[in-house]
């Protein structure tokens, strides 16, 4: 969540609301509350097991699950209709508790400025699209690959390029493991970059098998930071002074 210093509040908040749509970010909270739903109803939340007698069963579902909803590079580009659906699908299907509290944490904590920016239904149609071609373009560079992948992870790390080129100013506080993960606060610029460039460096390393699909992380944040920078570069940015305000992940 973006939290503005009560003190420059309404400067702030006048700003943003001079190129931003009015009430809210309904849709930030909307995508937020659909993937939370569509997880506890799925077979991985744990709450279902009841209705599956071993584990083997459960096993067995959530393998059906991951191959219904999520996208699997190999079939994808043979064209058929169910399969050039999926990487909707796929955005709000998830692998873990893990996977989707870190996922939300980091749409609550972005995405709610941008959509402000942005308006509810150019935000949507961003965020569907960009998701979708994150995870195209994972799927073109695993073209072979019969894992399954799923999650809103490319979607958001869109978000979180947009959000570094209409905010690159407002503070984010942040925890760095390598330094014993004090709550510093930093520019978005810093913040985000740093973040890119670890994703980058996983990327290369990382291969088609399971694990984090970290290539549909970079192709995310590229394909948001130049659409908010190709769409908003000639009209009017919004400008938070680095003194002004702090978001706290």
């Amino acid at each position: 969540m973006i939290e503005w210093r009560q003190a420059d509040r309404r400067t702030t908040a006048g700003r943003i609301r001079d190129a931003a749509a009015p009430g809210g970010a309904p849709v930030t909270y909307g995508l937020i509350g659909v993937c939370g739903v569509i997880f506890l109803i799925s077979p991985l939340s744990g709450f279902g097991g009841a209705a599956h007698r071993s584990e083997d069963a459960l096993l067995a579902a959530q393998a059906a699950y991951f191959e219904r909803w999520g996208v699997i590079p190999a079939e994808l580009w043979e064209g058929s209709a169910p399969a050039l659906i999926t990487p909707f699908t796929a955005l709000f299907v998830h692998g873990s508790w893990l996977h989707l509290l870190g996922n939300l944490l980091f749409l609550y904590v972005f995405g709610a400025m941008a959509e402000e920016r942005m308006g509810r239904v150019r935000f949507a149609l961003f965020y569907v699209g960009c998701g979708y071609v994150a995870l195209a373009c994972y799927a073109a560079a695993h073209a072979d690959s019969g894992q399954t992948l799923v999650g809103a992870s490319g979607a958001i790390s869109a978000v979180l390029g947009a959000f570094l080129h209409l905010f690159p100013r407002a503070r984010v506080t942040s925890l760095f493991p390598f330094l014993f993960f004090l709550p510093l606060r930093f520019p978005a610029w810093i913040v985000l970059v740093f973040w890119f460039a670890l994703q980058w460096a996983a990327a290369q390393g990382a291969g088609s098998g399971p694990g984090v699909a970290y290539l549909a992380h970079v192709a995310g944040f590229a394909v948001g930071f130049l659409y908010a920078w190709g769409r908003y570069r000639g009209g009017t940015r919004v400008k938070v002074p680095a003194t002004e305000g702090d978001s706290q992940p």
